[in-house]
């Protein structure tokens, strides 16, 4: 089966190709000449995904699944939220995005958050949705140099390192995408 995962992010790529059973060829926007950023115009995460797989089976037919991520810290009532990527700007900046971050939390106690990634399966003329959660706290510095994005910062309940410090293989076992791309699997495996 071939699908396409509506993305650019070479690492996001990387990371659920490991997860995927051999019998799934996956294909990046790149592969289906797919040049353009999707536009990503939906209040909450769910409404990201659903827009930029629907983009993807409206503008190129393929079936198709896409994902949104967000960082949802408590004491910042769920920001960066929706907005993680584009946090510090519209450049999308992971460095500038942790270092902003990191400033507004500086003064508050509470440094409980969650990761929450929604999947978006159009396929067969069907939608899906799969949810995964991490939660979790920031740190107060970055630590590790694995993974992208807040990873450096994020540390898992019942861990004492942050999402940086984990191979690749023990973070897909615990984190958000993680579990929202085994319940992705699971359904495309039935």
């Amino acid at each position: 089966m071939k699908l396409v995962f509506a993305t650019h992010n070479p690492n996001k790529l990387r990371e659920i190709q490991s997860l995927l059973p051999n019998n799934i060829e996956l294909l990046s926007l790149t592969d289906i000449n797919c040049h353009e950023d999707i536009p990503e115009t939906g209040s909450t995460i769910d409404e990201n995904a659903i827009i930029k797989a629907e983009y993807v089976k409206n503008n190129y037919g393929y079936d198709c699944f896409a994902d949104d991520t967000g960082l949802e810290v408590n004491s910042l009532a769920g920001a960066p939220g929706v907005y993680s990527a584009r946090y510090a700007g519209e450049e999308k900046n992971d460095a500038a995005n942790v270092d902003k971050l990191l400033n507004q939390l500086k003064e508050r106690d509470d440094r409980s958050a969650r990761f929450k990634t929604v999947i978006a399966l159009n396929l067969n003329g069907n939608e899906n949705l799969f949810t995964g959660i991490c939660k979790g706290s920031i740190l107060e510095e970055k630590r590790g140099t694995n993974g992208f994005g807040y990873d450096p910062i994020f540390q898992p309940e019942g861990f004492n390192k942050s999402f940086a410090e984990m191979d690749l293989k023990e973070k897909s076992a615990i984190s958000h995408r993680g579990i929202a791309f085994r319940a992705l699997i699971e359904y495309l495996s039935q």
